[in-house]
């Protein structure tokens, strides 16, 4: 099959899906073609059966915004011209599924629309009453619509009164990629005195509730030597480094900023944090799962489709950081438990989410589109 796949290619669970889906794809001898306006952060070497197709933005005098989804549409239709593309398999409602329907429309039909929802789509701009209808609209002219989890789907239908199939494929995990490594290197840079480790990766939005990562911290710091590693960037971050400096952990808090060896820095953990006040699906609590780190955070959305309380990790109520911190306790104080939830959490990472049964699931929605014309 020629599949194109549009994604936002900057850092984000919903680009890092779409990237990882299109490369395991090409690995089935699938050619993929990446319609984005950048080169997605995961992506940058040399891969068989991919293609990247920058879409350029002009400002025009005309226009007060640049018009990215009229490009992106025009660049879509381009390719699946020139390409003969099956499909279009965009990540994110809005625009990707919007500007994908306008680029069917350019070729007389001859592409199928795959659109996945990832999040932020519904449980943000779905509340939107002026993006509203456009999603929904995007959402029912899409040929498929899938969902990360299944509180997604069910946010979707209520919010936005869909009654359309919308297929449950959960984001999975390469554990070619993801598994515990070797991190010694890196344990005598950064924790020479062998403390704790507890570790958040975000994109610092509000929505994460990063301050709750620091008061979780400030709690167990208090009783066991430990370091707190913030991975990512984000418009919250002036206000954790104000609340670090009131606790005084000013020592013992890392800023790592973005990095690409993600899996060698989970590895480096004995705790992922995840207290978001929203989260789909939680691709980070997957990933540290998958290196055998348990997860303790919040019942927000799909975090409880990820993360088995009392098995692979501890869940609370969002906001209640004093809960997530005795779990947290427990855990670090128990080595015979902390080593039982880190078994736990990879097989259900290696069994539940493998990479191999999801992308069956994505092949077998496109075959099913295509012999349907």
């Amino acid at each position: 099959m020629n599949i194109g796949i549009t994604c936002y290619p900057t850092l984000g669970g919903s680009g890092v899906v779409a990237t990882e889906l299109g490369k395991m794809l090409a690995e089935r001898g699938h050619q993929v073609h990446f319609i984005t306006s950048s080169m997605p952060f995961r992506l940058g070497a040399f891969y068989r059966n991919i293609y990247y197709h920058e879409v350029e933005v002009n400002n025009y005098s005309v226009f007060r915004y640049p018009p990215y989804d009229l490009t992106l549409a025009s660049k879509m239709a381009e390719i699946a011209q020139l390409e003969k593309l099956d499909i279009l398999h965009v990540h994110y409602a809005i625009p990707h599924s919007i500007s994908a329907y306008l680029a069917k429309q350019m070729v007389n039909g001859k592409v199928k629309v795959v659109t996945t929802l990832h999040g932020t789509d519904i449980t943000v701009l779905g509340y939107d009453q002026n993006l509203a209808n456009l999603i929904r609209f995007g959402i029912e002219q899409s040929d498929a619509v899938t969902a990360v989890s299944e509180s997604l789907i069910r946010e979707t239908r209520t919010l936005l009164e869909i009654t359309r199939p919308i297929e449950r494929i959960y984001n999975f995990i390469d554990k070619r990629i993801f598994r515990h490594l070797e991190v010694n290197h890196l344990r005598e840079e950064l924790i020479p005195r062998g403390e704790k480790v507890l570790l958040h990766i975000s994109n610092f939005r509000k929505v994460k509730r990063v301050e709750d990562v620091v008061h979780i911290f400030h709690i167990v710091h208090q009783e066991i030597p430990s370091k707190l590693v913030l991975i990512g960037e984000g418009p919250e971050m002036p206000h954790v480094r104000k609340l670090i400096c009131e606790y005084g952990l000013g020592e013992d808090v890392l800023f790592l900023g973005k990095r690409d060896d993600v899996a060698e820095v989970i590895s480096l953990a004995d705790c992922i944090l995840l207290p978001s006040e929203k989260e789909s699906f939680g691709l980070v609590a997957l990933e540290g799962m998958a290196c055998g780190v348990p997860v303790v955070g919040s019942t927000a959305g799909g975090i409880p489709e990820v993360v088995i309380h009392g098995e692979t990790g501890f869940l609370a109520e969002v906001g209640d950081y004093p809960q997530m911190a005795k779990y947290v306790l427990r855990l670090l104080k128990d080595e015979a438990l902390w080593n039982q939830f880190s078994r736990n959490s990879q097989l259900r990472a290696y069994e539940v989410f493998n990479a191999e049964r999801i992308v069956d699931q994505y092949e077998q929605l496109y075959q099913k589109l295509l012999a349907n014309p």
